[in-house]
């Protein structure tokens, strides 16, 4: 731009699609080898450094928007790294979008997403969510358009702009309550295809559609079992009422679901539950509910209502209060190191725990969780 046969030959060169800021910040790198990343400008700043091809600073701002990922951002990061062409980025923001897709879907991030970018998410076989609830992310990415576009928000146009994205939201594998309850009443579908998809609900003989037919994979849960064996007999474990807690960490993110609890060791027992997530005293994802054990030594799944994203080597504590039959089964022979997959976990013992529970023996014998 200033030197060579390139050069301009004003002496004023207007550049007007980079943002000031990042232009400075992009300046203060070249000349001072700082590099001073904000989330406002970040973005910002990767498109300047990949205009003017400078490699070191286009990674640290992949490095800083990587640590900075999460569900509600996932979305637009997708969108982004796309333009960019940042496989690392994209491959993470899939990880986070598969994981947690009800909260990335409902986010505000989702409806500012390019077109192209909708259709893969939409596409995408391993969202881990409920089909109603993509549904309802097309619907609002749809306003959101018509607005963008200067349309009036009606059936009509939201069906122009989503284009041939509408047939690949999978409404047949919705329930028959959620169809009739949601999309059946949105008024974006014909009367045709509404009928249309009644009928296939219901009829023996059923009308083809343009919807696809098959659920979506979505994500199949892992499980990291910290106990080499299990025990009743030689040491009764009672759960009453107390705090059983564990510290963990993973030397990579990932997504925890759940945990795997022990039931009863004197048969068929029902057990109120309350199991929590927390890092540094904070409480990230808690649920209060109730399962039933058949009296063996099996573990009983207990769900978080969404995965908690949790980051590498930090560590995490969670925590279960059980109310029912006493006399339970418990971990024994525990490791302080797991690997699970790609994941490695360690497990240290927790000041929260009330009943005995640690690294060696006692309740919280899994980890549900996504990688």
């Amino acid at each position: 731009m200033f030197y060579g046969d390139l050069a301009e030959v004003k002496s004023e060169i207007h550049i007007p699609d980079v943002e000031p800021a990042a232009f400075l910040i992009m300046l203060k790198y070249m000349y001072s080898d700082e590099i001073d990343l904000e989330a406002d400008t970040v973005l910002a700043t990767l498109y300047a450094a990949k205009k003017y091809i400078v490699p070191a600073l286009a990674k640290a701002c992949v490095h800083f928007l990587e640590t900075s990922l999460e569900a509600k951002n996932a979305c637009v990061l997708l969108s982004q790294s796309r333009l960019f062409e940042e496989p690392e980025l994209t491959q993470r923001c899939w990880e986070v979008i598969d994981a947690q897709a009800e909260m990335a879907l409902r986010s505000e991030g989702f409806c500012e997403i390019d077109w192209q970018t909708l259709e893969i998410v939409v596409a995408r076989e391993a969202l881990n969510t409920k089909e109603a609830v993509v549904f309802e992310a097309v619907l609002s990415w749809a306003e959101a358009e018509c607005r963008r576009q200067g349309l009036p928000v009606t059936p009509r146009n939201k069906r122009h702009v989503l284009g041939p994205v509408l047939y690949l939201v999978r409404i047949p594998t919705m329930t028959l309550e959620e169809f009739a309850n949601g999309a059946a009443q949105s008024d974006i579908l014909t009367l045709e295809e509404t009928h249309n998809i009644f009928l296939w609900y219901t009829a023996a003989n059923k009308p083809p559609l343009d919807f696809p037919l098959t659920k979506r994979k979505g994500l199949a849960p892992q499980r990291c079992h910290r106990f080499q064996s299990s025990a009743y007999r030689s040491n009764q474990w009672r759960y009453r009422g107390r705090c059983d807690s564990i510290q963990f960490a993973a030397d990579r993110r990932v997504f925890v679901a759940g945990l795997g609890l022990y039931g009863s060791s004197s048969g068929k027992a029902e057990y109120s539950v309350r199991i929590e997530l927390k890092r540094l005293g904070v409480v990230l994802a808690q649920n209060l509910t109730r399962f039933v054990s058949d009296g063996s030594s099996s573990t009983f799944s207990v769900w978080f209502e969404h995965p908690v994203q949790v980051e590498q080597d930090t560590f995490y504590t969670a925590s279960a209060v059980l109310d029912g039959s006493e006399l339970s089964y418990f971990g024994q022979e525990g490791m302080t190191e797991v690997q699970c997959g790609k994941v490695t976990f360690q497990f240290q013992c927790s000041s929260d725990s009330t009943n005995g529970t640690g690294v060696q023996g006692g309740q919280i014998p899994e980890l549900i969780f996504y990688a």
